[in-house]
């Protein structure tokens, strides 16, 4: 999905947000109904859902469980990625089969904050990460960033507009870390290694690209000393290299998924938001691959829908918080071999026309009832 870092701007700008969001209350029967018009047998549906393991992910598979009559497998690993080797077992259970993958993020509305979650069941309520998985890997690419956004410098040196850059940032021995594209920031650079202009205890003074200034503004160098590049070090200035010493590959497909658009999660207003949105593309394209090449999956219907879920913040006394739900692709393959892939508009557009009324759906505290009044079975060994 993010094999060219060109086109990661554009590919992040694509995911609409606002105006294409769903209450799971409406959505998960909206989804039921419009699998039933595209052929699906009522009954005879198993979904399943790619959901990171979150408890505030719980309200949303209760919805499933109610509207589809049936609890969903579990496709899904911590962030919200696809185990992708679980499509034949998930088709086994099942006629027909819905799949729906989501990552999340939090939201506080009373401060406008993605990313954070209050935690109501702690004993002081207190707010946290949303996504622990997803806000851990950021935290080491982040430390990278801050580093660099702090030693890129900014200065003048005999009357021209330099940047000083520390030693670390230009190591060629280095295997891992925030590595600068430097023709953006160095003048000379795009026709290989520059010389310096003068060297300093701890970095290179180089004189400034043209693109830089442009930019930046011949104001934003100071008459004196030097100051910090700090966040105008752009996206498009640089990237990472990490490496992983996991044996499990769906361990590492997370960050795998974020590495490339890193620096424009990195950059934006709302990086737990935008690392979100990233990972859902990465893993739609991704699992839609995975699921035309997987015999198992042919010849029967089948719904891949990924989206976006937001957790609303809950406040003391909700039961459930509300879960909104942003939905990105769909790939909708027919019994008879017909397959499409709805991109987000048309996919919006079908959801919202279908209906949010589903008289079949089940009704759990009969169901618990019931399960309590049958007759023990005996398991004999």
């Amino acid at each position: 999905m993010f094999s060219d870092p060109a086109a990661v701007p554009s590919a992040l700008a694509s995911f609409r947000l606002e105006d294409r969001m769903f209450c799971y209350n409406t959505f998960i029967p909206k989804l039921y109904n419009w699998c039933l018009s595209l052929g699906f047998t009522p009954g005879k549906i198993v979904p399943s859902r790619a959901f990171c393991s979150d408890e505030s992910q719980g309200f949303p598979i209760i919805l499933i469980t109610k509207h589809f009559g049936a609890f969903p497998f579990n496709h899904g690993r911590v962030g919200g990625i696809v185990s992708t080797d679980r499509h034949a077992p998930h088709a086994d259970h099942a006629k027909d089969v819905v799949l729906l993958q989501a990552s999340h993020v939090g939201y506080e509305p009373e401060t406008g904050e993605f990313g954070v979650y209050r935690r109501l069941h702690t004993e002081d309520a207190h707010l946290s990460c949303s996504c622990g998985k997803i806000g851990r890997i950021i935290e080491w690419y982040a430390k990278e960033y801050e580093y660099a956004s702090e030693n890129v410098r900014l200065l003048r040196h005999e009357g021209r507009l330099a940047v000083l850059i520390d030693y670390m940032l230009i190591a060629r021995q280095r295997k891992e870390g925030l590595f600068l594209h430097a023709a953006r920031l160095v003048a000379g650079a795009e026709h290989g290694q520059p010389r310096p202009a003068a060297t300093r205890s701890t970095g290179h003074i180089f004189l400034a690209a043209e693109a830089l200034v442009a930019r930046l503004g011949e104001a934003a160098w100071p008459a004196e000393g030097s100051a910090a590049i700090g966040k105008r070090l752009a996206a498009e200035d640089f990237y990472f290299k990490h490496k992983s010493d996991s044996p499990d590959p769906f361990q590492d497909q997370l960050e795998s998924n974020l590495i490339t658009p890193m620096p424009w999660i990195l950059s934006s207003r709302h990086p737990l938001l935008t690392a979100a949105c990233a990972n859902t593309l990465a893993e739609f394209e991704r699992t839609y691959r995975s699921l035309v090449q997987a015999p198992a999956m042919q010849g029967r219907n089948l719904v891949f829908l990924a989206g976006l879920n937001i957790d609303i913040s809950p406040l003391p006394g909700d039961e459930f918080p509300q879960t909104k739900f942003i939905p990105w692709a769909a790939f909708v393959q027919r019994a008879d071999g017909h397959r499409e892939i709805l991109e987000q508009d048309q996919l919006f557009e079908r959801l919202a026309h279908a209906s949010s009324s589903n008289p079949a759906q089940m009704d759990l505290e009969k169901a618990l009832a019931h399960m309590g009044e049958k007759r023990d079975a005996v398991v004999r060994i």
